[in-house]
């Protein structure tokens, strides 16, 4: 059973009813809105990597116990341009495009040297994230778009290099309770320096009715350790009083990628896992805004997506899914995804694994600082202030974590992830206890699983008290796919609204509430998105292009 990443998706942009096999609970009113790659070929071009296909949207609006579901491309000027040429005509991180064999020597030349600083993509294939009162596709570039969230419609193009110093931005952003969205992004040489930039966006809308990264302001910067070589990260952790950001050694290297075009290579050839290097950790605190004094590390290891991070007695504990390599990447390349489907597949499993920061490092060197009894996870100190920190392993074989978001930044019991265990295309989706490290699986055969995303019933008191959506598509297309409705507790199914349509396999995703809803007390977390932290089937990178 194999999914072809290369086939070129139909968008259907006027509402279908789906056909509801059993009973959606009343409450769980609104609309789940997912994001990934959905055309990969244009005229005689097409895409090298999976992650550069061409964003396609698409929705299901839960109201009443009924389902209706659309889709539609992303028409920014990425997709514009190509459909206008008929051909790839702008660069994404794993696909160069390049002129025209028609055009002139002069646009030719004009061609080549705008890339050696390139203007990237707004092909935004990768989230749905939420400023102010306005959703937005995102990718990792300076650009998002913001999209009417109802009909999918593509709206204004948001650069965020007007806003914020940022060059390259996470895809993934965290809420407070009072509804500001926090996010990362990195500043490459400016004035001799190269940073990791946390910013702020306030919730709701401004009185001027202007953009909200408008009214955006940097929370904190963290210099990186080379000025040229920034690391990659696609998401980073928040508690009540830290962030924590992975600085790994999987980085990018500026220069190549400023020649990347003249020398003929695509920009994702100038990233380099540099196993040799060790990870750092930055804890930041949220009230002073600078780091703490302890220097932790651990070795070399790829991070894309965490889980959870929480404090517990002096003591940050975050729980991240890591590899031993970068060769995640490597795989979504088209022509390596037909090869390396088969039963016989070498795949570099990711792991679940939890880390701890002790918030004090008063004690001997060669002691292990954390005191937690609930974990095998170190933290020996060394000398000139530097923490060793090894994590525990919690499971394997699983990816694009959800949580409800009720607990993010607390201390939480339950993940609901993908199970990526034999290879990166899930057949299954597990709900993790990480108390008891027990499993409950969710298998439906001759299928694919997309994002796990829970959604807790309003008032619950439970932890796992609500419900868990995802897309599932079917491995025979004539047959369609559907949501996928199961119970958050016992991890068994509620519904299914089946669709007749052939689903793309998408990446990350964002639940609204419904807001003609009555209200029942809903608190913070049903407000504001239940879901957007963590992913789908993109895991990352998809659209530094």
């Amino acid at each position: 059973m194999q999914y072809d990443y290369s086939k070129n998706k139909d968008e259907h942009p006027e509402p279908i009813n789906a056909d509801v096999k059993g009973l959606i609970p009343e409450w769980l009113q609104g609309t789940l809105i997912r994001n990934g790659p959905g055309l990969f070929s244009l005229g005689e071009t097409r895409y090298n990597h999976w992650f550069d296909g061409m964003a396609l949207l698409h929705s299901f609006t839960i109201k009443k116990g009924e389902v209706t579901y659309r889709s539609k491309y992303l028409q920014g000027d990425t997709y514009n341009s190509n459909m206008q040429a008929n051909r790839i005509v702008v660069s994404e991180m794993g696909t160069m495009a390049y002129p025209d064999p028609c055009k002139n020597i002069f646009s030719k030349v004009i061609t080549f040297l705008s890339h050696t600083i390139p203007d990237f993509t707004d092909n935004c294939a990768n989230n749905i994230i939420k400023y102010g009162n306005d959703y937005h596709a995102t990718s990792e570039t300076n650009y998002i778009r913001k999209i009417d969230p109802m009909t999918l419609e593509t709206q204004e193009k948001v650069d965020y290099l007007k806003y914020l110093p940022v060059n390259i931005v996470a895809s993934h952003t965290h809420y407070d309770k009072e509804g500001n969205s926090y996010s990362m992004g990195t500043c490459i040489a400016e004035k001799g320096k190269t940073k990791y930039t946390l910013f702020k966006v306030p919730g709701g809308s401004g009185s001027d009715g202007s953009p909200p990264l408008k009214s955006a302001e940097v929370v904190c910067t963290v210099p990186c350790r080379s000025l040229l070589t920034p690391s990659y990260y696609h998401s980073f952790g928040m508690t009540d009083n830290y962030f924590v950001f992975i600085e790994q050694p999987l980085k990018l290297d500026v220069l190549k990628m400023a020649t990347a075009y003249l020398r003929g290579v695509n920009w994702a050839s100038c990233m380099k896992f540099h196993a040799e290097d060790s990870t750092l950790i930055h804890l930041i605190d949220r009230k002073t805004k600078k780091e703490v004094g302890i220097k932790f590390y651990t070795g070399a290891m790829a991070v894309y997506h965490q889980v959870n991070a929480f404090e517990d007695d002096g003591h940050v504990v975050f729980d991240v899914i890591c590899y031993d390599d970068n060769s995640l990447y490597e795989m979504f390349y088209l022509d390596k995804l037909k090869e390396q489907m088969g039963a016989d597949t070498m795949y570099c499993k990711p792991k679940c694994k939890r880390f701890v920061l002790p918030l004090s490092d008063m004690g001997e060197t060669g002691e292990d600082l954390v005191k937690l009894k609930y974990t095998t996870a170190s933290a020996v100190k060394e000398k000139e202030g530097k923490v060793l920190c090894q994590g525990e392993g919690l499971c394997d074989g699983v990816e694009l974590p959800r949580i409800n978001y009720n607990f993010n930044g607390k201390k939480y019991r339950y993940s609901y992830m993908c199970c990526v265990d034999i290879s990166p295309v899930a057949t299954k989706i597990v709900k993790f206890d990480a108390e008891t490290k027990q499993k409950i699986e969710w298998t439906g055969g001759d299928c694919f699983s997309s994002e796990p995303v829970f959604i807790p019933r309003p008032d619950a008191v439970d932890e796992d008290d609500g419900v868990v959506l995802t897309c599932i598509i079917n491995a025979k297309p004539v047959q369609g796919g559907f949501l996928l409705v199961l119970d958050g507790k016992s991890f068994k199914e509620v519904a299914r609204a089946c669709i007749d349509v052939d689903f793309h396999m998408d990446m990350h995703g964002y639940f609204i509430p419904d807001s003609t809803t009555p209200p029942v007390s809903l608190n913070f977390r049903d407000k504001v998105a239940f879901s957007n932290f963590h992913g789908s089937n993109c895991f990352f990178l998809g659209h530094l292009s």
